[in-house]
């Protein structure tokens, strides 16, 4: 993703809804389009994996991500994965780390071997279902 997704400021109806939000809830401006831009960045890049088995490479091309602010907004499954040691590399760092992922993930796997690690048993969800179950009942 290059750069921030921030919305068009003019329009008259963003405007509405940034007084609505300011005067009824005291939210600022810049803290309702930052966190509006980092939920649609966050929207973009989750399209790479839809299921357990996917894989892909989320590239953030802008510094401003690895700030506090941006970064905070953004969902901890992102957060998580947005450490030091991977933030405002070079282009031929972010390759190099980029081929050393895919290699590793194009290694065949068998998906029993999974089971337990990175897929659920059957037992697993039977009992993730009942304490589910009982916070809700």
């Amino acid at each position: 993703m290059f750069g921030i997704p921030y919305v068009y400021t003019q329009s008259r109806i963003l405007k509405a809804r940034l007084d609505y939000l300011r005067d009824q809830f005291q939210i600022r401006e810049n803290d309702f389009l930052t966190f509006d831009a980092m939920r649609n960045a966050a929207q973009c890049v989750g399209r790479v994996i839809r299921g357990k088995t996917d894989y892909g490479i989320m590239l953030f091309a802008d510094k401003r991500y690895s700030r506090l602010d941006k970064k905070g907004k953004l969902p901890k499954w992102i957060q998580e994965y947005l450490r030091d040691s991977v933030c405002n590399l070079s282009v031929d760092e972010a390759i190099m780390i980029s081929k050393r992922f895919l290699r590793q993930m194009a290694q065949p796997f068998k998906p029993e071997e999974q089971v337990g690690m990175s897929l659920l048993t059957v037992e697993q969800v039977a009992q993730q279902e009942r304490k589910r179950d009982r916070k809700s009942g």
